[in-house]
């Protein structure tokens, strides 16, 4: 009777021993196993379309994605920051100013942020100013009024960022800056102020009194992330085939609209007209490289709003207008990746560059 009872007391202790153990943990994917999950996320990462991401592929993609709060000391400090355009307290930039190894003045990159017209601000990911400025090109992320439920409406935030282009151009001799080669990028609001400025007449004043509103509002290329080539909802529901669509609540704020009868007025119809870059958009206009994160999708008044009003549709009714005119304009998303570029970042530098 020793013998069973022996052995039943050591199964039980080894039981014991296997449940006290801690569970085994999941290995970890490796650095190539990483990369092939990122590419199935982002296929636009793949710059070169090999169908293989590189880790330096991943990193200039991730460039161009939304920026990401950091620490100050996380990467290059501004040259100078929190500089005033103007005496509102949004009416800031931060800039810095590329090393230049021949002495001859900088290309420049300016940064806008997005938000709806109704948040955000200038900071952005350490990795992004420092990408640009290893390209010889100075970078500069600026602030506008924001709507603030219809207190600032349009055209204050492109006014806005018309007078910081315009106040950074005024400094060009002081910070070794090129006025000829500026651009813009930004993502859904700073993406259409981006718009706005790219193909506006240029509301630069050469009688002006005034040494900033005497400088040119024009740029030389855009770039866009999820970015509207309209603000008109009379657009929005042509395009997308939806005559019921609710406006968006962001452009309530936008066009101060107080109650639904405003939509019908003449001031918020003007408002619309004007506000839309593709309005504005000639012959003579500036080269624009477009990204969206979600696929061409159809539309219906049951739609999220944050889904139409990010829509690739918006870009390739752009580029279907620009292409008619011999106007360079990239559109790029799921199932649709550009192969000349890769990602905004180059398309910018290319252009900078003349190249």
């Amino acid at each position: 009777m020793k013998f069973p009872a022996l052995c039943a007391l050591l199964l039980l202790l080894a039981v014991s021993s296997l449940l006290a153990q801690p569970p085994e943990r999941p290995e970890r994917p490796s650095p190539a196993e990483r990369l092939a999950q990122f590419l199935k996320r982002y296929p636009a990462s793949d710059a070169n379309k090999d169908g293989t991401l590189t880790l330096e592929e991943m990193r200039a993609f991730q460039q161009t994605r939304q920026p990401r709060r950091v620490r100050s000391g996380d990467g290059p400090m501004p040259t100078h920051a929190d500089v005033a355009y103007g005496e509102h307290p949004k009416q800031r930039f931060d800039i810095w100013l590329a090393e230049s190894q021949d002495g001859k003045p900088t290309p420049l990159c300016i940064y806008i942020h997005g938000g709806g017209f109704r948040s955000g601000s200038k900071r952005v990911s350490a990795d992004t100013p420092a990408g640009y400025l290893r390209q010889g090109v100075s970078f500069a992320s600026m602030e506008y009024r924001l709507s603030e439920g219809g207190k600032h409406p349009y055209p204050i935030a492109m006014h806005d960022a018309a007078r910081g282009l315009q106040f950074i151009r005024s400094q060009a001799k002081e910070w070794n800056l090129d006025p000829e080669r500026v651009v813009c990028y930004g993502g859904s609001a700073g993406a259409g102020i981006s718009l706005w400025l790219a193909f506006h007449d240029d509301l630069a004043d050469p009688t002006s009194d005034d040494p900033v509103a005497r400088q040119s509002t024009r740029i030389l290329a855009a770039a866009t992330s999820n970015g509207q080539s309209t603000y008109d909802m009379r657009t929005f529901r042509e395009w997308f085939g939806v005559p019921d669509l609710a406006p968006h609540p962001a452009l309530t704020d936008f066009y101060a609209v107080k109650e639904p009868a405003d939509w019908e007025s003449d001031r918020v119809k003007n408002l619309m007209t004007d506000a839309a870059a593709i309005t504005h958009l000639t012959q003579d206009d500036a080269p624009v490289f477009m990204t969206y994160r979600g696929g061409n999708v159809k539309v219906t008044k049951e739609t999220n709003d944050g889904v139409w009003v990010h829509h690739p549709l918006l870009g390739l009714k752009l580029q279907e207008k620009m292409k008619e005119l011999g106007l360079e304009c990239v559109v790029d998303y799921p199932d649709h990746q550009d192969k000349k570029y890769g990602h905004m970042a180059n398309f910018l530098i290319q252009k900078l560059k003349g190249e």
